[in-house]
């Protein structure tokens, strides 16, 4: 291995590293995660039977939620049964409609409110940013992770209900997780 290649992967490393330290949660929990959103990512990539392409996966300490529109039902199921078999995954939470493909004016919109609403999320200094992850699809929020309070997670939710295009916000935000030492 050339020394450019080892520096890069040591770069990403140490990049990962202080992003889980700058969260809340454990190194562990975080590394957790990004193994098992990677193991998901390969599992749908080899099952050539349905095409995942409009599918997002946000997964927080185990939690995996899925969103996003997949064309039949039976390829909805597929995806669940896939989930299950990601490893680091403890529950899933399907938020999946069986539709068309979004469009790709609503994927600008969503993408738009997805990061409106992380810039809101880090600037407001009652909510720690760090504690949640955000997916939007379709003009709805939905909202993961792990609020200290519930007037945290009140005002998580109403940044993300001031955004121009919102229609609604799904909270799976657990309430009551031991106070961050930030």
């Amino acid at each position: 291995m050339s020394k450019t290649p080892l520096r890069t992967a040591l770069a990403l490393f140490a990049m990962l590293a202080a992003a889980a330290c700058a969260s809340s949660r454990s190194l562990d929990e975080s590394f957790s995660d990004i193994a098992g959103n990677a193991d998901l990512k390969g599992i749908l990539f080899t099952d050539r039977t349905h095409d995942y392409g409009d599918i997002d996966i946000t997964l927080y300490e185990g939690r995996l939620m899925l969103t996003g529109a997949m064309r039949t039902e039976t390829g909805r199921a597929k995806l669940i049964e896939n989930a299950w078999k990601a490893d680091g995954v403890d529950q899933v939470i399907d938020e999946v409609i069986v539709g068309e493909r979004t469009s790709f004016g609503q994927g600008l919109a969503d993408t738009r409110i997805d990061q409106t609403l992380k810039a809101k999320l880090i600037a407001d200094g009652d909510v720690v940013s760090t504690r949640y992850k955000v997916a939007v699809s379709r003009g709805t929020v939905y909202l993961i992770g792990a609020a200290r309070t519930e007037e945290e997670l009140k005002e998580a939710v109403s940044l993300a209900r001031t955004i121009g295009g919102v229609d609604r916000v799904v909270s799976y935000v657990a309430v009551g997780a031991p106070d961050d030492p930030q």
